[in-house]
């Protein structure tokens, strides 16, 4: 067997002077104090104490009570380690110490009360350690989790800003950009350049500024007075001179560098110095005076500077996003136009400047949408139709763009009174949803009209139009349907003739039937290589035509022909007397989502015994277009005559008088096209008519020295009335109230 060697079981005791040796030559540095209550004098230190703060035990006596404390840089919890100290507790902390060199190490210092007898003096031995690497990677770990903080947050402040700018439609998606930039800056507006610097909340695509304003018209040339700011005058800071020395209000004007970061001289930020002065009408002494009132107001402290970032679009500056950092931070370095050097955050100024481009992106893109939108609107509704009534026939007419393509589309319809009892009807449909389509529309209905009243065959007149539009060359393909129908005397009916380019085939509904009249198809508009046919149908006494183009019927998840099929169906079952019910039942059956544009034209003889038979079936609301012309204003009676007829309601003379002021304040005092629409509610007829001008109706009693004014009072004797903004307009309504019934008079009649 081997032997196993031999360990001793017990370790030989460590004599006290061994004890002494090796806390004097380790490399730990210690140290032993005196009590508390005689301020911790030093009595001891190991030569690594000595090494580690360059003094001994006699140099630390030479600095008083306490002289470890002297040696000490930072301790945030000094009072805490004091008070542990002081009641014999034993004590670790970490504290930063100057070193020989001039460096800074972190210690960290434990602190223990020495075993003593009863009565004897308490001693402490304190041992340190250096944990400067420690700290330093801490710190570097936390100023890397911070900057990683700071980026996510400002991530975060940039897609909130960019989530409100995506609704530019919103009144007060910059006030609420500017709210947000606040959580990084003290104080932060925006200006738009509209004809001159103007605080904005919002954005106004609907009127937007040209981004050109040079007329400072609110500037009112003044010095400073001290009164507008309770006494308190900023400092005098260097306003841009070559010499830096401070200007004050009563010396020359400083550069307007607001103006040249509006005139793209400069693509800044550049830094305004509210104390400086400024010429008259200019951009600077307009912004200066507005933003010290302004910040004083919502914050209640004097700025002294203000840093200004250009809010550009494609082509020009549209205006500009003003923070305000306070006084300690006034610039992002000294490549600045202001003039100053003082660093500041970058981070901050960084983000701002994202913010302030991606206003500018947005707010053009916007306006540029805008524009377009309102050009191919204003071309299209120019376009469109001014129906004028026409005799012996009930004629309702509807249009509406796909509001995915920006309510711009080639649809339209005419309906014209060529002479005493003839008409002629259009409606077509021209490939696409732009301001091409639109224009290539105008020239069609331009086109078809000039030979609708020059020639009387529908035929004759599309072979003449195809010859024109080859030559004109049109650059979108068309179809259409182009009918006359001409009244006819002896038996009180009407003939109409038709003539098809490429457009679905019109409707003739007769008694709860339905019939296509499918004849006299061609080619679309333009290619027409044969002789236009012509095809012909007689209408009787309630007899309905329906025109229409094919966003009523089309749909993705179906073909044409299913569709087709499906409005001849819903057609039969047409309960309503009147046009404008046959297209009100039409379009909440089929149109309650279009996938394109829709416009509808139906035409209604007129029936005495039909008419005369009250319908509760169909749908009980109305809806017309008018243009703003006077001619609207008996239209629209006609129109609400007719519903009241067909509904059988016994108010229709208060709510002829009620929508003809109604729409004749949208024609007088509005603009654009005028919206109206009827509603039974059961309990009264509800009417309402919208308009482009987004003034409010003002009750007056009458207008001085002419006649009128009163129209609001007479709505007022005979409805409940109120409006509300709707869309860049306004929209009125009135609710008549149930009218009573005055009992005979048994009064002897006079004379």
């Amino acid at each position: 067997m081997t032997d196993l060697p031999h360990h001793p079981s017990i370790a030989a005791p460590v004599s006290g002077e061994q004890l002494a040796v090796a806390i004097t030559t380790t490399t730990v540095p210690a140290f032993v104090t005196g009590p508390w209550e005689t301020g911790m004098p030093v009595i001891w230190v190991n030569d690594a104490f000595e090494r580690l703060v360059g003094v001994g035990v006699d140099g630390l006596r030479m600095l008083g009570p306490h002289p470890l404390l002297a040696l000490v840089e930072d301790d945030p919890n000094r009072a805490a380690a004091q008070a542990d100290l002081a009641a014999g507790r034993s004590m670790r902390r970490i504290v930063s110490a100057r070193k020989r060199d001039g460096g800074v190490s972190w210690l960290q210092v434990d602190v223990t009360p020495m075993a003593h007898a009863e009565g004897e003096e308490v001693r402490w031995v304190g041992i340190t350690t250096d944990v400067s690497e420690y700290v330093d990677q801490q710190a570097a770990q936390l100023a890397s989790l911070e900057v990683e903080r700071r980026q996510r947050a400002d991530l975060d402040l940039i897609a909130q800003t960019t989530e409100l700018l995506g609704d530019l439609e919103y009144p007060y998606a910059l006030r609420d950009i500017a709210d947000l930039l606040r959580s990084i800056v003290p104080w932060s507006s925006f200006y738009l350049n509209d004809d001159g610097l103007q605080h904005a909340e919002g954005v106004d695509v609907a009127s937007p500024p040209s981004g050109r304003g040079r007329r400072h018209t609110r500037y009112v040339p003044e010095t400073w007075h001290t009164d507008d700011l309770n006494g308190d005058v900023p400092p005098q800071e260097p306003a841009g001179g070559t010499d830096g020395s401070a200007r004050t209000p009563e010396s020359s004007p400083s550069v307007d560098h607001v103006q040249e970061l509006l005139d793209g001289v400069v693509e800044g930020p550049v830094r305004l110095d509210l104390s400086g002065s400024y010429g008259p009408h200019s951009a600077s002494g307009w912004l200066r005076r507005d933003l010290v009132h302004r910040v004083v107001e919502e914050s209640g402290v004097v700025p002294r500077s203000v840093v200004v970032h250009a809010v550009a679009g494609r082509r020009r500056v549209l205006g500009l996003l003003v923070t305000w950092h306070g006084d300690a931070a006034r610039g992002p370095g000294s490549a600045d136009v202001g003039g100053w050097s003082e660093p500041g955050p970058e981070h901050i100024f960084t983000v701002v400047e994202v913010v302030a481009r991606r206003a500018g992106t947005a707010i053009d893109n916007a306006r540029l949408y805008a524009r377009e939108h309102r050009l191919a609107e204003a071309l299209q509704r120019a376009m469109l139709p001014e129906q004028a009534d026409v005799s012996g026939l009930d004629v309702w007419t509807y249009y509406a763009p796909n509001a995915e393509h920006a309510q711009v589309g080639g649809d339209w319809y005419d309906v014209l009174q060529i002479t005493d009892g003839t008409v002629g009807l259009v409606i077509g449909d021209v490939v696409g949803h732009d301001v091409e389509a639109a224009a290539a529309m105008g020239q069609l209905r331009s086109v078809v009209r000039a030979y609708a009243y020059e020639l009387t065959t529908p035929g004759t007149v599309l072979d003449r139009v195809d010859q024109l539009v080859a030559g004109m060359r049109v650059p979108r393909p068309a179809s259409m349907v182009y009918a006359t129908l001409r009244h006819v005397a002896d038996d009180d009916s009407w003939s109409v003739e038709y003539t098809r380019a490429g457009h679905l085939p019109p409707l003739l509904l007769r008694d709860g039937d339905v019939r296509q009249l499918s004849g006299a198809g061609g080619s679309l508009v333009g290619f027409g290589n044969t002789t236009r046919t012509t095809g012909r149908e007689v209408l009787h006494r309630g007899d309905i035509l329906l025109f229409y183009t094919d966003g009523l019927i089309e749909r993705r998840d179906r073909s044409l022909k299913v569709g087709l099929d499906t409005l001849v169906e819903m057609s039969a079952r047409i309960t309503a007397r009147d046009a404008a019910g046959v297209g009100e039942e039409l379009l909440s059956r089929l149109a309650d989502s279009p996938e394109d544009d829709v416009a509808i034209v139906v035409v209604r003889v007129p029936d005495p015994v039909q008419d005369a038979q009250v319908t509760a079936l169909s749908p009980r609301s109305r809806r017309w277009l008018l243009p703003s012309e006077p001619a609207s204003i008996g239209r629209a009676r006609h129109a609400v005559l007719r519903t009241c007829q067909a509904w059988g309601l016994s108010e229709s003379a208060a709510a002829e008088l009620v929508v003809s002021e109604l729409v004749a304040n949208g024609v007088l005092h509005g603009w654009g096209n005028i919206a109206l629409r009827l509603f039974d509610t059961g309990d009264g007829l509800r009417i309402e008519v919208e308009d482009a001008n987004p003034a409010p109706p003002v009750a007056t009693d009458g207008h001085p020295n002419r006649v009128g004014g009163f129209g609001m009072q007479i709505v007022e004797r005979l409805a409940d009335w109120g409006w509300r903004p709707a869309g860049s307009g306004k929209l009125v309504w009135a609710k008549l109230r149930p009218q009573p019934t005055e009992p005979e008079s048994s009064a002897p009649l006079p004379g």
